[in-house]
């Protein structure tokens, strides 16, 4: 359950107490280390079996694909991780989610991938500079990449760090 580096790397902009919602958390990684910063965490994933709650997570079990209403509803954060998860119509929701001045810490696929595996729809893939043009005049950016990874695994991917005007 290792962090992704990016992540990791960009993690430090998070304002101690802040809290941190972790979006599509999967198996925690995440979750852990921002709980390990002094974070409290909201996880949310469709499957959260391998989430555990505790005094400083939440765990929300929820498909954010199935049209259901956004299960955060006027809540707010000072910081999103979304890691290896795309869903174009979340967006407006996500971004509405965090505080001013809170920190966006997205990586997820991109067109190219599809070289590499899975995932290989356009639907899963971001576009070129499509994290960019979804910020731009909203966050001022810290850090974006788009380039080919090695670790964990060969794939094409987007990332970036910003904090919301």
């Amino acid at each position: 359950m290792t962090p992704s580096s990016w992540v990791t790397a960009w993690a430090g902009l998070v304002p101690p107490g802040a809290t941190v919602l972790d979006l599509a958390a999967g198996k925690g990684r995440h979750t852990v280390l921002f709980t390990g910063r002094g974070h409290r965490v909201t996880a949310v994933d469709r499957e959260v079996s391998a989430l555990a709650a505790s005094a400083t997570v939440e765990v929300i079990a929820a498909d954010l694909e199935d049209g259901s209403p956004w299960p955060l509803a006027g809540r707010r954060f000072g910081a999103i991780v979304v890691t290896n998860y795309l869903h174009r119509p979340l967006f407006p929701a996500l971004f509405d989610a965090l505080l001013p001045g809170g920190i966006l810490l997205y990586e997820t696929f991109m067109e190219g991938n599809e070289r590499f595996g899975k995932p290989s729809r356009p639907e899963f893939l971001l576009k070129d500079g499509e994290l960019l043009d979804l910020v731009r005049g909203r966050f001022s950016v810290t850090a974006y990449e788009a380039r080919m990874i090695s670790q964990p695994k060969m794939a094409m991917v987007q990332r970036i760090a910003a904090r919301l005007l």
